[in-house]
């Protein structure tokens, strides 16, 4: 499968829209990526949101979590712990969020979180998938063994161990392997320069402290970004061209490692709608044919 789903962290402002998109389109996925489930959104409530999204628009709704940022985090009031304890807490509200979905009346003591008598009193028909964030090889295990599948970045030299490590969680806790999400961002303009130009302001993705460490200052984040990723780092990691072609090869080649579904991320600070136009009418269909 591959689709062009909108990526990026779940805040307020995207848990409103996803209804108004919903009402707006017929077939689209609606989920967001990522949810952190360490600090600002409680696991009953996230589980009871994903629930309504899918009685709202069955057959549609699907959750991503992970561990988030401490961007995010830190400003709700959270120490930002380290990945250690990062993993601990999602693995432990994943256990709750996924218990409420399967319609358990869920109590939970555990070291982070507590749930009582907690239930889904509006149990959807189908219960809607979550996908839990992986970027290394502990978070793709419990992935394995608690999720509907595994989310990671597509990365051709890290990649496939977290895919592996995925199955090994599977296969340790007797399930199928479900769906492998495989996420890169791309930008599309008239003119490679142009393509590139507006992506640059995205470069703090990339730096893999933003998401271990207790980094919170935007502004910080930004120059720290603008230091250490040079405009080939970013080129060799996004999509940026303006030529559709380019575009299906890198995604080809993502294909290639073991992804069922392609998420591609439009970062085309250009003209976002007309990069959008461009992959539904020359990217895509040349992938779906393939």
């Amino acid at each position: 499968m591959v689709g062009a789903w909108r990526a990026g962290s779940c805040r307020v402002r995207q848990r409103l829209w996803l209804g108004a998109v919903g009402q707006a389109t017929k077939q689209i996925p609606l989920g967001t990526a990522v949810t952190a489930l360490v600090h600002r959104y409680n696991p009953v409530v996230v589980a009871q949101q994903i629930a309504t999204l899918e009685a709202l628009f069955p057959g549609r709704a699907f959750l991503g979590v992970g561990s988030g940022e401490a961007m995010n985090e830190v400003p709700a009031g959270m120490d930002y712990p380290d990945t250690g304890e990062q993993l601990k807490r999602t693995e432990e509200a994943l256990t709750i969020v996924t218990r409420l979905l399967d319609g358990e009346t869920v109590d939970f003591d555990g070291e982070f979180f507590r749930a009582k008598r907690a239930r889904l009193y509006t149990l959807p028909t189908r219960r809607p998938p979550v996908y839990m964030s992986a970027f290394y090889e502990g978070s793709a295990e419990v992935a394995g063994r608690l999720a509907d599948g595994v989310w990671t970045l597509g990365d051709p030299k890290q990649a496939p161990k977290v895919i592996a490590a995925y199955r090994r969680g599977c296969e340790q806790a007797e399930r199928e392997p479900g769906e492998v999400i495989l996420q890169t961002s791309f930008s599309w303009a008239e003119d490679d320069e142009t393509a590139l130009e507006h992506l640059r302001e995205w470069k703090g993705t990339l730096v893999d402290e933003n998401y271990t460490d207790p980094v919170v200052d935007p502004a910080a984040i930004y120059r720290k970004a603008e230091k250490e990723i040079s405009d080939d780092d970013l080129e060799s990691q996004v999509i940026v061209s303006s030529d559709p072609s380019k575009h299906v090869k890198r995604l080809e080649t993502l294909q290639a490692l073991g992804a069922t579904v392609l998420v591609a991320m439009n970062q085309s600070g250009a003209d976002p709608h007309a990069a959008i136009r461009v992959y539904g009418e020359q990217v895509l269909p040349e992938l779906r044919s393939a």
